[in-house]
């Protein structure tokens, strides 16, 4: 009970350090002077999850504050990002919007009788006027279907069963099912967080995750499928900066491949801090070898598409297959030894199993006290 009182401690912090940023929005201009003023919160939100010790409290706090609520509060002091996108924003929304993992989906969904092209999201449709109009299409939505979902949540239930039986499993095996249930439990988190806000603001938002198991590239994964809402972040706040800067030095043609390094980088030091919340012991770094290893295969993948011009690739039934075992190769000899010595594994079942031995007792009381009445 003490970290859920601290964990309610915490949000509580966090809803009303934002309602002074939002407040401070509609006082002062971007700039100098509003950074100036939002720096103490940010810095506020890179302490807060130093007060909770659930892997999974802390873990999903240290994500929604102190990267992307911070991100995205450091956007708004300067004019830019989610929050500064509606002027007249209100303080519910702003505030769901700062520290939740949500992207508004700003595209209507074009009607059947009136079909009405649509453009990349990434890129607003006057400086397509001159590109051939793809073919209409439907927008994805924020939500997939409820039996997708369910049969995700079936399979993390196996999953967590099949720990149990563990010690007569092959350690690489257990490493694989650490990955799928990262994977899933992730999704099934963040579409529940995506549903309360929809219920909330009552508006469509895009996908977190976009079946990332598809992937053809690791552009395709990182940019494209896995976590996109942190990817979308990482744009403006790292990528935009670095290749404006590495434009004037080696040229437009150039300027991503520097930009895409350096935003890998800075994802590594990022998920470096997330782990230092999980385990509090000194960094290994190899969190961060992890991104630069898969900045710099990234940026490999970039220059080679790019000197092939598209006269030639892989197939999507070779290029799929690749790409997903490269990143779950690598994950295993550099992301989760670091998660298995903060024994993430462990606390993270002992935590499961406090939750069905809280829910086993809260039912036994609800009959109880239905037989007594």
């Amino acid at each position: 009970m003490g970290e859920i009182k601290n964990f309610v401690k915490v949000w509580i912090s966090v809803f009303a350090s934002l309602c002074y940023c939002y407040f401070i929005g509609k006082m002062a201009p971007k700039g100098k002077i509003r950074v100036l003023t939002i720096l103490p919160i940010i810095f506020l939100f890179f302490l807060l999850p130093l007060n909770l010790s659930s892997i999974h409290l802390c873990g999903l706090t240290s994500f929604f504050v102190a990267w992307l609520a911070n991100s995205k509060l450091l956007l708004f002091s300067l004019g830019q990002g989610p929050l500064s996108s509606d002027p007249s924003i209100s303080l519910i929304r702003f505030i769901t919007v700062a520290c939740l993992p949500i992207k508004i989906q700003h595209h209507p969904i074009p009607s059947p009788k009136s079909p009405q092209n649509i453009t990349n999201k990434e890129t607003p449709s006057p400086q397509n006027q001159d590109k051939p109009n793809p073919p209409p299409q439907i927008p994805k939505k924020g939500s997939k279907s409820p039996l997708n979902y369910a049969i995700k949540s079936l399979i993390v239930l196996l999953v967590i069963r099949t720990y149990d039986y563990r010690q007569y499993i092959h350690p690489n095996l257990i490493l694989f099912l650490y990955c799928l249930h990262v994977y899933l439990f992730l999704d099934i988190t963040l579409a529940m967080v995506a549903a309360l806000a929809r219920t909330l603001l009552g508006l469509e938002l895009e996908p977190q995750f976009d079946e990332p198991y598809l992937s053809t590239s690791l552009q395709d994964f990182w940019g494209r499928r896995w976590n996109i809402m942190a990817s979308s972040l990482l744009r403006p706040t790292v990528y935009d900066p670095l290749r404006s800067l590495s434009t004037r030095i080696v040229g437009r043609k150039w300027a991503p491949l520097p930009a895409i390094l350096g935003t890998f980088i800075a994802s590594g030091l990022i998920h470096e801090l997330i782990f230092y919340y999980l385990g509090r012991s000194e960094p290994t770094w190899e969190i961060t070898w992890f991104f630069v290893l898969h900045g710099v295969c990234s940026v490999m993948e970039v220059t080679v598409k790019k000197a092939l011009k598209g006269k030639w690739g892989l197939p999507r039934v070779v290029s799929g297959p690749l790409t997903v075992a490269f990143v779950v190769v690598t994950a295993f000899w550099l992301f989760f030894p670091v998660f298995l010595r903060c024994k993430g594994d462990v606390r993270a079942l002992d935590e499961y199993a406090a939750l069905i031995q809280f829910a086993k007792v809260m039912g036994r009381t609800q009959t109880f006290n239905v037989t007594s009445a």
